[in-house]
């Protein structure tokens, strides 16, 4: 298909065929965490569990950091490549290459420093306080590559190729299992087995990434921009891209992280319940990652579909690509919120086998059955603050993600301690609703059609 099918193609068609490799991607990407936990629960123990679910939250966060500011910088990419012009979208695309490469080295070298510090701060239950701070140790040293692979994928995304990045995804995940299976269960590493596995599979994946995505960059050639062959084989760095980016991506992050930055400021409120309240949440963590993939990912397509076609001067599709986006969060949302109520207990129960705990299977059901009825919002919000982020409107975006993140932590803070573990996922959805009403209110004004061709007449 012609790389310009997200600004010629019916929008169900374009978005489908985009999507579904986004889909496919993050579901491998999900699957081998989860992975990681039942095979760290079923070879090591229940503590091992809770103790890769104590670091969980935090290690999402950095995640989302890189996942928020690769969809961020990928706006100003696809801009560029939507209005045909070769030397900007290299240029751009460079400049998030670098700038993210130097955050995640001293990002990296922070958690080195303070990894056992931040589980304490959690508060880890003492008798897995050692394991997750030796796990989030590792972590923290392959942390350039989590941030290399992520980014480069945006890029792939921002050029209309979402399939090159599932390839790499399938080939991480498969041999990140591999890995694990190999460590864990035969050489008996325990959580450092899992953490090493996932370290070296991103490692791999991410310099092989890297190198096709600069033939592909090469293989633009000249013209649209281009002074000389020399040139389409140079990488460069731009200030002011760089600030457009930030502009952009750092609204992405916190997008992003909502999800990952509750889960952490209420990571304490867990842990004080025990280590089995732990080790469930922990598992119903790595479910609802896998269930809210799509949703995550029809709004992360919305972006550069957005971005593509402002940038094409075709506002026109992108109301009529949110459309399509809506109907294939409900019909995601609908098989997703059905299985989860008939099969709750063997889900659960797959990350530990037959040692589990009643209280551990209890909070993992509990979780998984309440938040799957409500995943809508969820995907509702994704879908319109997709629109926005693409757009570059990103005030409001901001605001309804902070209003998001503020009820699920205060609530769960506060109500927790006095009703229950269960406050923890009751305060997840009424968090999604607030966040939709505002960017639905934002997006009903129209003025996302005018933030670019404001910003662009101010350059």
């Amino acid at each position: 298909m012609k790389s310009d099918y997200l600004t010629e193609k019916n929008p169900l068609q374009a978005l489908t065929v985009f999507a579904i490799p986004i889909i496919l991607g993050n579901l491998f990407q999900q699957l081998y965490t989860m992975a990681d936990s039942a095979i760290v629960g079923r070879f090591v123990s229940e503590q091992a569990l809770a103790a890769v679910g104590a670091s969980y939250s935090l290690t999402m966060v950095f995640i989302c950091v890189a996942i928020g500011g690769g969809i961020g910088a990928s706006v100003v990419v696809s801009r560029h490549y939507g209005a045909k012009d070769s030397r900007m979208t290299r240029t751009a695309a460079g400049t998030a290459l670098i700038a993210f490469l130097v955050l995640s080295i001293l990002l990296g070298l922070f958690g080195l420093a303070f990894s056992r510090q931040i589980m304490i701060w959690l508060r880890t239950p003492a008798d897995v306080l050692d394991m997750a701070a030796l796990y989030l140790r590792i972590y923290f040293v392959g942390l350039p590559f989590l941030f290399m692979y992520n980014i480069l994928s945006s890029m792939f995304n921002a050029i209309g190729d979402s399939r090159t990045p599932l390839v790499f995804l399938i080939f991480s995940s498969v041999f990140n299992v591999g890995l694990d299976l190999l460590l864990v269960a035969h050489f008996q590493m325990g959580v450092a087995g899992a953490a090493w596995a996932t370290l070296i599979a991103q490692g791999i994946s991410a310099v092989l990434s890297f190198l096709v995505f600069l033939r592909r960059l090469r293989g633009m050639g000249m013209g649209n921009g281009m002074k000389s062959r020399e040139e389409a084989y140079h990488f460069s760095f731009s200030r002011v891209e760089l600030a457009d980016m930030t502009r952009i991506a750092l609204p992405s992050i916190l997008q992003q992280s909502t999800v990952s930055i509750g889960m952490m400021l209420v990571q304490s409120v867990v842990n004080s319940f025990g280590s089995e309240v732990l080790a469930g949440y922990s598992a119903a963590m790595r479910v609802e990652g896998l269930c809210v993939v799509p949703l995550v990912s029809i709004g992360n397509a919305l972006s550069p579909y957005t971005a593509q076609n402002i940038g094409a001067g075709k506002t026109d599709r992108v109301p009529r690509g949110l459309k399509v986006g809506f109907g294939m969060v409900v019909a995601f949302c609908l098989v997703i919120g059905i299985s989860l109520q008939i099969f709750a207990q063997p889900i659960i129960g797959f990350f530990m086998g037959e040692e589990i705990s009643e209280m551990a299977l209890w909070t993992g059901m509990a979780d998984i059955r309440f938040t799957g009825c409500f995943y809508v919002f969820l995907g509702g919000k994704m879908a319109v603050d997709g629109v926005l982020r693409g757009a570059g409107d990103v005030k409001m975006f901001t605001i309804a993600n902070l209003v998001n993140l503020t009820i699920r932590v205060v609530l769960a803070v506060t109500l927790a301690p006095r009703i229950g573990v269960q406050m923890v996922w009751i305060a997840v959805p009424l968090g999604w609703l607030a966040n939709l009403l505002i960017s639905g209110a934002q997006y009903r004004t129209g003025k996302w059609r005018k933030v670019y061709a404001e910003k662009a007449s101010i350059i």
